[in-house]
């Protein structure tokens, strides 16, 4: 087994205990960074209400996230790390219940896909918007579809890839589920 096979495998999580514990540390992590992204559109509504200039095609599009483009990060932040952390809490109690001590591969790569498509939905969103901004200016507010379109693909994919491993996680906490009597 080479080096780097067996340091990925030391840090990949060996029981379901181990496993619930990597959940519940990124879904904490992730939660606080949800709130912090959270002040991104209280501080976007500053500059517009002092300014004023709400213009009627902004008006017709201010129901898309409540007119700024951080609320989805904000909201996909908040609740896929909920998710991460009652995923956590369901590895513990099965454990607790006598689940099988055993981790299937895609069990391992879980809390990573989960983790990291979260940050990536959140650098998507940020980053995204600033890149799709230089190619189409204002493509946000006023609205310019293609940019839109791209940008909200972006975050899907995104998206995607914490639903997969979301999925992995549950069906590996069905399969550490004890027998029933």
């Amino acid at each position: 087994m080479s080096n780097a096979t067996m340091a990925m495998g030391s840090q990949a999580a060996a029981t379901p205990t181990e496993l619930g514990w990597k959940f519940i540390h990124w879904g904490l992590g992730l939660l606080i960074t949800g709130f912090v992204v959270g002040f991104i559109p209280i501080l976007h509504y500053f500059p517009g209400a002092q300014a004023g200039d709400v213009g009627p095609v902004f008006l017709k599009n201010v129901t898309l996230w409540w007119g700024c483009p951080a609320v989805l990060a904000e909201m996909t932040l908040k609740t896929g790390s909920l998710g991460m952390l009652a995923i956590g809490l369901c590895y513990l109690a099965a454990v607790r219940q006598g689940a099988s001590p055993s981790v299937s591969g895609l069990e391992r790569i879980a809390p990573t896909l989960c983790a990291y498509g979260l940050i990536a939905e959140l650098v998507a969103a940020g980053v995204g918007y600033a890149v799709f901004n230089a190619i189409w200016p204002n493509f946000y507010f006023e609205p310019v579809q293609a940019g839109k379109n791209w940008w909200l693909a972006l975050q899907g994919l995104s998206i995607l890839v914490f639903f997969v491993g979301a999925c992995y996680a549950v069906a590996g906490v069905r399969r550490a589920e004890p027998a029933r009597r």
